[in-house]
């Protein structure tokens, strides 16, 4: 979704919802790192207030600790070992340099970060597009991903996740999408989370094209360069796609370096029709004010897809171009809130 001007490689199309909100959400290229909070006492525990292997906080509570004082010293250990639904993971502070994937079957899993700090607690690897696999072949966007999330009903929080591959340590490999995380599942709600990479740092999808997949994202930091959130691909049949309120978006780039947003109609589906709405949201003046949407093909322009905005501010909300700059009426913004777009679900009771 957010993205420079300079064009990536080939992605992998997507269809999903995705939201951002509350006043502490983040959409970043290179913001500065809140402040790290008041040191805590120390805990007897590493699991905090969480419990441990002898006082669990339930039988499905499963607990992470890389120098072995949990249950397993892995995420993707505890979430193979999690069979079934309703599992919690409780993640021990330690970088956990692994990729996991949490599959259909391991419903409504939660994971904690135990310090609640997801400074903590980061889940990193260095796949890219065109690393090559072992097998042979590369492992391309999809593969990449440090952490893929199919399950329904998983929530994070207090986590970074992220994807550390840098381009300039592998000039050898041209398809430099490198996903920190790939979420597909419905009901999945991330908060207090962290989010790393280059491009197509967060790729928010769902199972399948005909399937809509809500996803809730609050008080998050996403960083990347190109595509960091990634680009727009809603389903015609789809009457909601991405929604971003009360966010800040923030870059050291050069002003007007940014756009953004650019939508992707992949060879696929070429009925899609991506849709984003920005709302509410301080712009900075990384952010092209102008001209802040691209095309990714002349054979789609952006005019024609669903982008909108609604009451932002900053320098880069400036709408001194009126016909780029869609803005919604306050009727048309009553439809654009998270209670909207994720109907039955309100995950903000939970988290």
């Amino acid at each position: 979704m957010l993205s420079r001007t300079t064009t990536p490689g080939p992605a992998v199309p997507s269809r999903r919802t995705f939201l951002v909100a509350s006043a502490g959400a983040a959409l970043a290229l290179g913001l500065a790192t809140p402040a790290r909070a008041q040191a805590r006492p120390q805990e007897k525990s590493p699991f905090g207030r969480y419990g441990s292997p002898s006082a669990r906080l339930t039988e499905r509570t499963l607990y992470v600790h890389p120098g072995g004082l949990g249950d397993h010293t892995t995420v993707q250990a505890a979430v193979s070992a999690a069979s079934g639904a309703g599992h919690t993971l409780v993640v021990a502070p330690g970088t956990y340099r692994e990729t996991v994937a949490v599959g259909v079957d391991r419903t409504e899993m939660t994971w904690i970060g135990a310090s609640g700090d997801p400074r903590d607690v980061v889940v990193v690897y260095d796949h890219a597009n065109g690393t090559p696999k072992p097998g042979g072949g590369t492992y391309g966007t999809t593969g990449s991903a440090t952490t893929t999330v199919q399950a329904d009903g998983f929530t994070a929080r207090s986590i970074t996740f992220a994807n550390d591959f840098l381009r300039a340590d592998h000039p050898e490999i041209t398809g430099t999408q490198a996903v920190a995380v790939k979420v597909q599942g419905d009901r999945s709600a991330f908060v207090g989370c962290r989010f790393l990479g280059h491009q197509d740092t967060l790729y928010a999808d769902s199972i399948a094209l005909g399937t809509f997949a809500r996803q809730y994202y609050r008080d998050c930091y996403v960083e990347g360069d190109v595509d960091f959130v990634f680009a727009p691909s809603t389903a015609l049949a789809n009457p909601r796609g991405y929604l971003v309120t009360h966010g800040r978006v923030s870059s050291e780039a050069p002003d007007a370096y940014y756009k953004l947003a650019r939508p992707w109609v992949p060879g696929s589906d070429t009925t899609a029709r991506p849709m984003l709405t920005v709302r509410d949201t301080r712009l900075a003046a990384g952010i092209d004010a102008v001209a802040p949407y691209t095309d990714m093909a002349d054979a789609y322009p952006w005019q024609s897809q669903r982008f909108a905005e609604y009451r932002n501010t900053g320098p880069g909300a400036v709408v001194s171009v009126p016909e780029n700059r869609p803005q919604l009426s306050d009727g048309e913004a009553e439809s654009a809130t998270r209670e909207a777009y994720l109907g039955d679900w309100t995950p903000w009771k939970g988290c």
